[in-house]
């Protein structure tokens, strides 16, 4: 019984177990983190594409690895230095909107109310909201085509510039009479700051999404390529159909009725949670109401 607990012991012993510090574990959590982001963005981009060229080629140089071909090993070690260059110029457009995103990124925006007075009364009023789908569904109607760009913390003054100063109350009449069919005004997108509407005719970037429907022409290109390299809410009305879609961070949501278009704009309307409270409460007291009686 000794022998072996005395073999235990030396067997114990003979490993030795790093001691772990708080800072290994979150350097870990963080480096796994980064990893399925990076393997995220490879997937939905054309980096998944070329990850899966890459690695036949990387087949291909170790079949000419086990059998030594010189001259094969020669060219591959000469060319691995512009192979990476290449990478990134095949790649430039997205890893410029990954860039853009992490720019985006406002990791302390949850702990530090910079902007109090925006919180408190939201990115825009009710009657601004509500004015927006009226005039989304007027224009689905009788299928005038338009594309309404909600502005959030990043600005769009870039795009702004591109079209026609209008600095007005945003009004369904207003956003009716832009994009009625042969005005000077209709072509192009309307930008939407707070409660007014500051530019129309804007140029928008389209977007490269190839997962995109080919039925889809450029009006809803447009607002996805402005959602992929913005954080704005893009509103799009189909000249063709007359549905209503809604593009934001890169997705495009389609077919949309009048309240799940409200569903979106309330998300990105930054009203307080208390007032979202007593609305909620407001209108859950009505339809009980409406109910009993």
């Amino acid at each position: 019984m000794n022998q072996l607990t005395d073999f235990a012991g030396i067997y114990l012993n003979s490993f030795h177990m790093p001691s772990i510090r708080w800072t290994d574990v979150v350097e870990i959590m963080i480096i796994s983190f980064l990893v399925y982001q990076i393997i995220l963005w490879i997937k939905n981009t054309r980096a998944w594409s070329l990850l899966r060229g890459i690695v036949v080629i990387m087949a291909f140089i170790l079949v000419a690895a086990v059998f030594r071909m010189a001259t094969i090993l020669w060219i591959a070690k000469n060319v691995l230095s512009l192979a990476v260059i290449a990478i990134v110029v095949v790649l430039q457009p997205e890893l410029r909107r990954a860039l853009e995103q992490l720019g985006r990124t406002n990791f302390f925006a949850s702990l530090v109310p910079f902007d109090s007075s925006r919180t408190v009364e939201g990115r825009f009023s009710d009657k601004t909201m509500q004015e927006i789908i009226k005039a989304c569904y007027e224009m689905g109607k009788v299928k005038t085509g338009a594309l309404i760009v909600v502005e959030q913390n990043q600005s769009l003054s870039e795009y702004e510039r591109t079209g026609i100063e209008v600095d007005g109350l945003l009004t369904s009449q207003l956003l009716i009479n832009i994009f009625e069919h042969n005005t000077p005004l209709h072509d192009g997108a309307v930008i939407v700051r707070g409660d007014r509407v500051v530019s129309a005719t804007c140029y928008l970037p389209l977007s490269d999404n190839m997962g995109l429907s080919k039925e889809l022409g450029t009006r809803h290109r447009a607002g996805v390529g402005i959602s992929e390299v913005t954080d704005s809410l893009t509103v799009i009305v189909s000249e063709e159909t007359g549905h209503i879609s809604v593009a934001y961070e890169g997705a495009l949501f389609r077919n949309l009725d009048s309240e799940e278009l409200k569903g979106k704009l309330l998300m990105i309307q930054n009203k307080p949670v208390e007032e979202k409270k007593r609305r909620l409460w407001k209108g859950r007291a009505k339809n009980e109401k409406k109910v009993n009686s």
